[in-house]
């Protein structure tokens, strides 16, 4: 194909110009700017990356969200910012060492860090804005302003277990009152029969490999934003805690330095989907969400509190992004190696101690016999 000569492309006006870049996803309009001057100037338009941040995450449609957006610093900045994930490079550094704690004599402010710092962070301060896509296709937007069960911010939400469920709690003008289903009209096999389901795994395999999630976290005061979520799922369970259930974990491995000797937290985002209709029952196949929920836990397994789970949030938002999802998806995948041998080691040596105390019982009660007949 011939190349125009760059008289020709100067030449152009620059609604041509506008009209082709409007045509192009982010990852191309960040490249094309790179190509000419002209290109580069008008790739700065907003209107340009309103349309990129609305075609992946339908939820910035909202007025309310728009602006957001805009006092955080504009629509270039909100997609440079959520497109690329959060990646961890610490993960594999970790090893655990028992003796790898903090001082008991530490004082709160030396565990916690500066408590200044912590007053500085309200949950007021955070929005979840969440999009969820089967096989492309949008099905859920969800937005939620604060963090809930954190009123008057007091020692309750300081100790007690950090989690937002989203369903219970998110704004309720969207998406036919929260409730979120999928058919077979949206892409999914019909399901004679749950018993067949068990068996071949149809279903299973087409939302573990059809469902992605953005759950993208906003600080109001700071002005920064971040994608918590994987966009693919990074492990689940088929029919649990039921036969009818399809659970699936996303997230991000997120820095907690200064609070865990770990250094490192899970945030674990879990998406259920419940079977409602098969088509023995004469209706098609049809699935609805019943949970959409975030947790932060540590490399032990253990629920991370709202005090420290504010601060790991808000430290996330300047965390290592890349937009190489196979370097996202490993940094979880050795979270996970890492936490499964965290939890062998702990199993072992649980049996060891177990055993010690096994012979020291044996020993005692061979001591006593001895001087009893001794006696």
């Amino acid at each position: 194909m011939a190349v125009a000569p760059v008289e020709s492309i100067t030449s152009l006006s620059s609604d041509l110009f506008y009209d082709i870049l409007r045509r192009l996803d982010g990852p191309t309009l960040a490249s094309a700017a790179c190509t000419c001057a002209s290109f580069s100037s008008i790739s700065k338009e907003e209107s340009l990356w309103e349309n990129v941040c609305s075609s992946v995450w339908p939820s910035t449609n909202r007025e309310d969200v728009k602006s957001l957006i805009s006092s955080i610093g504009g629509y270039r900045k909100f997609y440079a910012d959520c497109f690329p994930l959060i990646v961890n490079k610490e993960v594999g550094e970790y090893q655990w060492n028992n003796n790898l704690q903090y001082p008991d004599d530490w004082t709160e402010a030396e565990y916690y860090g500066d408590m200044i710092e912590f007053e500085s962070i309200s949950p007021s301060d955070f929005v979840s804005i969440v999009d969820i896509r089967f096989k492309e296709k949008p099905i859920c937007s969800k937005v939620l302003w604060g963090i809930p069960n954190a009123n008057g911010y007091d020692e309750w939400f300081f100790n007690c277990p950090f989690r937002i469920d989203l369903l219970s709690c998110a704004d309720r003008d969207d998406n036919n009152d929260g409730v979120v289903t999928l058919s077979v009209s949206d892409g999914l096999p019909p399901i004679t029969s749950m018993e067949r389901e068990k068996k071949d795994g149809k279903l299973w395999q087409e939302l573990r490999d059809g469902l992605l999630l953005s759950w993208i976290i906003v600080n109001k005061k700071i002005k920064q934003s971040a994608n918590l979520a994987s966009w693919i799922s990074l492990d689940g369970q088929r029919h649990w805690p039921t036969d009818k259930d399809f659970v699936f974990r996303f997230g991000s491995v997120l820095s907690a330095k200064d609070i865990f000797p770990s250094q490192v937290v899970q945030c674990i985002l879990i998406m259920k989907f419940r079977v409602v209709h098969t088509e023995e029952e004469g209706v098609q196949t049809t699935l609805k969400l019943t949970e959409l929920s975030m947790q932060l836990e540590d490399m032990e397994g253990a629920h991370v509190n709202g005090r420290n789970s504010l601060h790991i949030l808000k430290e996330a938002l300047s965390s290592r992004r890349s937009k190489n999802y196979g370097e996202v998806l490993e940094s979880c995948h050795m979270y996970l190696k890492v936490q499964n041998e965290l939890k062998e080691e702990k199993m072992r040596n649980e049996s060891r101690l177990d055993r010690l105390c096994i012979l020291s019982g044996i020993a005692a009660f061979m001591t006593f016999w001895y001087c009893f007949m001794k006696w």
